[in-house]
């Protein structure tokens, strides 16, 4: 071969010197659980990748002993049965703060008390015909309008124990909600693993859910003028979001770090992190607060929205950085995000960790 033809491999970057992470094959010969499943996604690239990588920050999350891990939950993922993977991560301690949308707890609550919902094959019913027959669907899953029914004659026996306050927050409800799962139902619900693990369950938009309009009702049902008279100092307690957010505030505040665990974005996400800001603005106006700013050290994130729609469940943790809400990277950040349907990610990151953290306690 002429001398001009032979390209001169020195005049470039020797990966290997500049310290570049090779990738390795996926060997499926070579899996068997999903611990090592997930590392060896790790090493592939793509999705796969970022499922392996979001493994081991939040392995490295929940076991810090440091850590207060608030995990957030949008979308309807309990009607999609993944509520026993909220109730795993609070049962095994890996979470002590939750902020969810008020029907995803609801839904959870549904099945707590033993209530089902069901596979819904399209085309053999359309929406109309759905709706006369008491099924409300959710995509491809559906929920009878008797669960809820069944649902309200609780949330009536609980509501008699609430008329003793006189004001109540979301996470004050949840409380009570759970701890009435706690006394009378033997299955799993996570309103009650929050109730037994003292993990406060916060809704921000607490109206939007069926809990809070089944507590709208009983209202009406002690009396109807209520509805048409609005005086507020007719209701039987008063309703203070403030009191959650104080409430999250001082526990964020007090701890020594903090980790975030969130499936899809929305209200909860944005919710969870405002607290940095809410803190640095606080104790700027209010410098003899007893108060500590505190950013997110660890976060991992499973949500299919792109970012560049610009909307907040699209928002990066990188993003987050520029507010004031995460610790920079090179300050010690640790963070992944996974974009992939929660109920394909979710469920084999979690059994995952489980897997990993159950060999290291046999080792």
């Amino acid at each position: 071969m002429e001398k001009g033809l032979v390209r001169d491999q020195n005049k470039y970057l020797d990966p290997e010197k500049a310290g570049l992470i090779p990738l390795e094959p996926f060997d499926p010969d070579k899996i068997h659980d999903f611990d090592e499943l997930l590392r060896a996604m790790a090493k592939t690239a793509f999705g796969g990748r970022q499922l392996g990588e979001a493994l081991d920050v939040l392995e490295t999350m929940v076991m810090d002993p440091d850590c207060h891990v608030v995990a957030t939950f949008s979308g309807a993922m309990t009607v999609a049965k993944m509520g026993r993977l909220i109730c795993k991560m609070i049962d095994e301690g890996w979470v002590q703060s939750i902020v969810s949308t008020g029907a995803l707890m609801a839904h959870g609550f549904i099945e707590a008390i033993g209530m089902k919902h069901y596979k819904y094959d399209f085309g053999e019913m359309d929406d109309k015909e759905l709706c006369q027959a008491g099924l409300n669907r959710v995509y491809d899953t559906l929920e009878p309008e008797k669960n809820f029914i069944q649902s309200e004659t609780i949330v009536r026996e609980v509501f008699k124990r609430l008329k003793r306050e006189k004001y109540l927050s979301s996470y004050m409800i949840c409380r009570e909600l759970g701890k009435y799962l706690h006394e009378n139902f033997q299955d799993k619900g996570i309103l009650k693993s929050a109730y037994e693990k003292d993990v406060p369950v916060y809704i921000p938009a607490f109206t939007d859910s069926e809990l809070a309009l089944s507590i709208a009702c009983n209202f009406l049902e002690s009396d109807p003028k209520i509805a048409s008279d609005l005086n507020p100092e007719k209701l039987p307690f008063q309703f203070n979001p403030y009191v959650d957010l104080f409430h999250y505030t001082q526990r964020i505040s007090g701890a020594k770090k903090i980790g975030i665990f969130t499936i899809g974005g929305g209200v909860p996400r944005n919710w969870a992190q405002q607290v940095g800001p809410f803190l640095e603005m606080s104790l700027q106006q209010f410098p003899n607060l007893n108060w500590n700013i505190k950013r997110f050290h660890y976060g991992v994130r499973i949500c299919p929205e792109p970012v560049h729609w610009g909307g907040l469940s699209g928002c990066t943790y990188e993003e987050g950085i520029s507010w004031g809400k995460f610790i920079p990277r090179d300050k010690g950040g640790r963070f992944a995000e996974v974009f992939c349907d929660a109920t394909i990610a979710w469920p084999i990151l979690i059994m995952g960790l489980d897997w990993r953290l159950k060999k290291q306690k046999k080792d």
